[in-house]
């Protein structure tokens, strides 16, 4: 009887400490997470951030025209985040497929301001030109707030610190808390000729929200990246990449994803733009990677490169608009809906293993 006795409190203190420690991991879901909304708007960018104080970050607005096809997909993303307004809207940079949805948007739902890198530096462009010129006129017209930041500033989104890394063609140089390390692919990486476009000038932010670590660096290209992460990794570890440049093979270096060696990559690319073959290979080779996540499957990537279709939101074929959906806990806990196969997936921290 003793025996039993001391087996049955054996079997119900393993049960209790079980108990315990799926409470203790389900604890940080008693407060709110920061929920991010990739909108698909074709080869473009809106990537809309809502924090747990119920404030907005929109990074950027894609395309013009199209009878308004980004903005209403970004206004549905507001909708099903329960806003009425967007906070502040950030513009990497001023190409077409960044800036170009700005005048619908402020025509579809309130902007609080807008942030940017400073006047548009490809004025030799056509297009380029036009997209900083219309955003000049609806800055005028409503009378937006701007706020022009520099490497270093915080945002002013309350809920998470979200630190610009990347303005106007400067680059961080001074190690983020927990990186400075040496980074060991500088020496053999590939080096490529410096980016005269509005690309090399985009508007990169680190956000930290509890132990979590996103990073969005827009368009930032292959030369600044090396700039920033070489020989010193300044970056250090992300737990989130949202992708450079839809994927591009302008951007996304070896170097790049050496430093920050991401547990899950996102990317905002289109079916015919973006998902360059050698980037998807670069990105899904990085040894601490859990997931590469895409809006589109490649047409240049192919089956061979691009990701596994449960983790595309738009498959080969007709364009469903589906966008993906990430919830990040303070503890580092991840989870990303996909609205298409109506599943989700959840990434443990490392800790929690």
């Amino acid at each position: 009887m003793r025996f039993l006795n001391r087996f049955a409190f054996t079997v119900l203190t393993a049960v209790a400490c079980a108990v315990i420690a799926a409470a203790v991991h389900a604890a940080p879901q008693t407060s709110k997470p920061l929920e991010i909304y990739f909108v698909d708007v074709e080869g473009g960018q809106a990537t809309l951030f809502v924090t747990p104080e119920g404030q907005s970050l929109l990074v950027d607005t894609g395309w013009p025209d199209f009878d308004g096809r980004d903005a209403d997909r970004i206004v549905a993303a507001a909708k099903k985040a329960g806003l009425s307004k967007i906070d502040f809207v950030l513009i990497t940079h001023y190409h077409r497929d960044h800036v170009g949805g700005v005048p619908q948007l402020a025509a579809k739902i309130p902007i609080g301001a807008f942030i940017d890198h400073g006047p548009n530096r490809e004025s030799n462009d056509t297009d380029t030109e036009a997209g900083w010129q219309a955003y000049q006129k609806v800055l005028a017209d409503q009378k937006i707030r701007r706020i022009t930041v520099r490497v270093g500033d915080v945002l002013p989104v309350a809920g998470i610190r979200a630190e610009v890394v990347s303005a106007d063609g400067v680059v961080l140089q001074k190690p983020l808390a927990g990186a400075g390390s040496q980074n060991s692919i500088c020496a053999t990486a590939e080096k490529k000729p410096a980016d005269q476009t509005e690309n090399a000038r985009s508007l990169g932010i680190v956000i930290t929200f509890g132990k979590a670590r996103i990073v969005d660096l827009g368009d930032l290209t292959w030369d600044k990246e090396m700039e920033m992460d070489c020989p010193v990794n300044n970056l250090g570890h992300m737990d989130v990449f949202i992708v450079s440049h839809h994927g591009l093979f302008q951007s996304n270096s070896p170097a790049l994803i050496a430093a920050i060696s991401p547990r899950i990559a996102i990317m905002d690319n289109g079916a015919t733009k973006g998902g360059s073959s050698s980037t998807l290979d670069i990105i899904k080779n990085s040894p601490k990677l859990e997931d590469l996540w895409q809006l589109h499957f490649s047409n240049e990537g192919g089956a061979a490169h691009n990701t596994a279709e449960a983790f595309i939101a738009n498959p080969a074929g007709p364009d469903a608009g589906n966008y993906l959906k990430l919830t990040v806990w303070p503890d580092g806990d991840l989870i990303v809906f996909n609205p298409r196969t109506k599943t989700e997936k959840h990434y443990m921290p490392p800790s929690m293993r």
